[in-house]
């Protein structure tokens, strides 16, 4: 097929690769412009899909909107038989949906209608969800209501943010270079109102762990904003990056024992992978052998 490509971060270039790989015609890709990152925050810095979409030798377009006209003419231009879109982070308005022969196909991180919305993996681990998957969808104009040609499925099992993502790619990718070898066999069936939940975007500040809520929550956090999670001591941040749900009781937020056991308002847990600003990751015990943080102390 002819194929115009619509993506910005790491999720969606397993999708792109296959593509290629498939023999598709992908005649352009729509990113996300350069935003400023680098070691000093300031250079502008490619999304991973224009990175990817460059190697392989793909036109990338980054328009800022696509409500204009005249970015909706340059679109329908290309003559796609479809644009597959997987985390492309701007609405398409209804000129854009109708422009491809076979409209526009989405690859989305949830089993629709559970997590519609921007940030489902998170969500679906915050809810303590046992399982989640990926679904390929006809996008139509709203917030991820179209329906579902197929799905892929997957335990969320202890996973971190980061590790559901990337295998969701990979089912994602999977399933929709099989929807595009057949998409008659792949009927597009509309979306149950039953178990509609919405997935709002993270906001910073629920990268802070709550210890007043119960450890399991607070590990839920840790697994679903890894490698941001944080808590404050003394002023300076510390991050989260795995930690273990103990049977252990104290205030909200006390420090029970020597090795770094958090009391929640339930339960408690135990960090056991951290890192102070400016230093790598390392094991809590590598931590504590160079900053002591003594029973009692209270964490923010």
């Amino acid at each position: 097929m002819r194929i115009i490509f619509m993506g910005t971060p790491d999720f969606a270039v397993p999708t792109l690769k296959a593509l290629v790989a498939a023999g598709h015609e992908v005649v352009a890709a729509y990113s996300q412009p350069p935003r400023p990152g680098g070691r000093r925050g300031k250079e502008l810095t490619p999304s991973p899909v224009q990175r990817e979409a460059e190697a392989l030798g793909i036109p990338v377009r980054t328009p800022l909107t696509l409500r204009d006209l005249e970015a909706q003419a340059d679109f329908a231009a290309l003559d796609a038989d479809v644009a597959v879109v997987a985390a492309y982070g701007l609405i398409l308005p209804q000129a854009v949906l109708d422009a491809p022969k076979h409209g526009c196909l989405n690859v989305h991180g949830s089993l629709l209608p559970r997590w519609r919305g921007a940030a489902p993996v998170q969500r679906a681990i915050l809810a303590g969800d046992v399982l989640t998957g990926v679904g390929i969808m006809q996008m139509e104009a709203g917030l991820d209501t179209g329906p579902v040609r197929a799905e892929g499925k997957t335990p969320v099992d202890g996973k971190t943010g980061p590790e559901l993502t990337a295998e969701l790619a990979e089912i994602g990718a999977k399933l929709m270079v099989e929807v595009l070898a057949d998409l008659p066999g792949h009927p597009a069936k509309p979306q149950v109102e039953d178990g509609l939940t919405y997935a709002k975007k993270i906001d910073k500040a629920e990268t802070r762990l709550d210890f007043h809520h119960s450890a399991e929550l607070v590990e839920r956090q840790v697994r679903a904003f890894n490698p941001i999670a944080w808590f404050e001591l003394d002023g300076e941040r510390y991050r989260v990056l795995a930690a273990e749900v103990l049977a252990r009781a104290g205030a909200a937020g006390e420090v029970l024992d020597d090795e770094l056991t958090i009391a929640c308002g339930y339960g408690a847990i135990r960090p056991t992978l951290i890192q102070r600003a400016g230093r790598p990751v390392m094991t809590t015990a590598e931590l504590l052998r160079g900053r002591a943080i003594a029973a009692g102390t209270k964490l923010a």
